[in-house]
């Protein structure tokens, strides 16, 4: 059981540490141009949806991998 928790716990924090990264690296610099006044709310709109995408497909991941996990548990 603390083979796989760990395991969990580990995949969490390097899914975290991974889309810290994509986020400040990729999304930062994104920049919008030639709507005016609204450059900086497009931009951070499109950077918004991105990162909610990203958090979403995290969560499906972690969820996936914790329900493997204790389906493992159970079976031993």
């Amino acid at each position: 059981m603390k083979a796989g928790l760990y395991g969990f716990l580990f995949a969490m924090w390097v899914l975290i540490l991974i889309g810290g990264g994509i986020i400040v690296t990729l999304l930062g610099p994104i920049t919008i141009t030639g709507y005016g006044d609204m450059n900086w709310f497009i931009a951070s709109v499109i950077k918004a949806i991105i990162a909610i995408i990203l958090v979403v497909i995290w969560i499906l991941v972690l969820s996936k991998m914790k329900n493997w996990i204790f389906r493992k548990e159970i079976k031993s």
